[in-house]
């Protein structure tokens, strides 16, 4: 994959989302569509929406397709602001992490199904499958934690990890506008952690849980001031 193509579609769908040609509230043209518009793969199709998403642009629904958002202004209003850009931003939401998605692991526990836990494991094995690939990294990892918050069965864990989307993965804006891949020693660090966390669920092991997913978000931080 030519890694300029999905930097390209990106910046086509944010200048029609920009300008108002897609408005807010707009479905995005269908994936099929995409692909057969920008003559470019369904991979790149998705690598650019994962873009978008981080950016707060649009936001998708399973089962309906991605919608567009009103663009942030220049100067942000407070309550537009909550889709983290800087360094600091980054790192207060990982501290409002800690909070919810610690309990999120204990009830997820408690509470997880057989396709709750195979909804785990099926984003660890897309991340690790995502050979450093930061887009696909990305949305793997926000996939694995959205699986934990759907585990718990409560709509203000999930509305939680939704209200953020991939946004909410610290991944530096500059990495996912260019073809450099993660390090190995990030992913599979990251990629160890989740494992963790997936198996004190599926052994029904609250504290464990809690602890691992807490192991997990403090070495998030680490590795987020370690990028600064």
């Amino acid at each position: 994959m030519k890694p300029n193509l999905a930097s390209s579609l990106v910046e086509d769908l944010r200048e029609r989302i920009s300008s108002g040609d897609i408005a807010a509230g707009e479905k995005l043209p269908s994936e099929n569509t995409l692909i057969a518009s920008h003559g470019v793969s369904r991979t790149v199709v998705r690598e650019a929406i994962t873009r978008l998403q981080a950016e707060g642009l649009i936001y998708t629904r399973r089962g309906a397709g991605s919608f567009a958002l009103t663009p942030p202004p220049e100067t942000p209003t407070e309550s537009q602001s909550l889709i983290p850009r800087t360094l600091e931003e980054r790192r207060r939401l990982i501290e409002f992490r800690l909070g919810f998605e610690t309990e999120a692991a204990a009830n997820a526990a408690l509470k997880s199904s057989e396709q709750d836990l195979a909804s785990m494991d099926a984003a660890l094995q897309g991340f690790e499958a995502s050979l450093g690939n930061a887009s696909v990294s990305m949305r793997c990892d926000y996939e694995f934690h959205l699986a934990v918050a759907r585990a718990t069965g409560n709509s203000y864990f999930i509305q939680a990890v939704q209200n953020f989307g991939p946004a909410m993965i610290a991944m530096p804006r500059r990495r996912l506008d260019s073809s450099e891949s993660i390090d190995s020693t990030r992913l599979d660090s990251v990629a160890a952690e989740h494992r963790a966390i997936h198996q004190a669920i599926a052994s029904a092991n609250p504290q464990l849980a809690s602890a691992a997913m807490r192991i997990h978000l403090s070495n998030s931080m680490a590795r987020l001031q370690a990028e600064a």
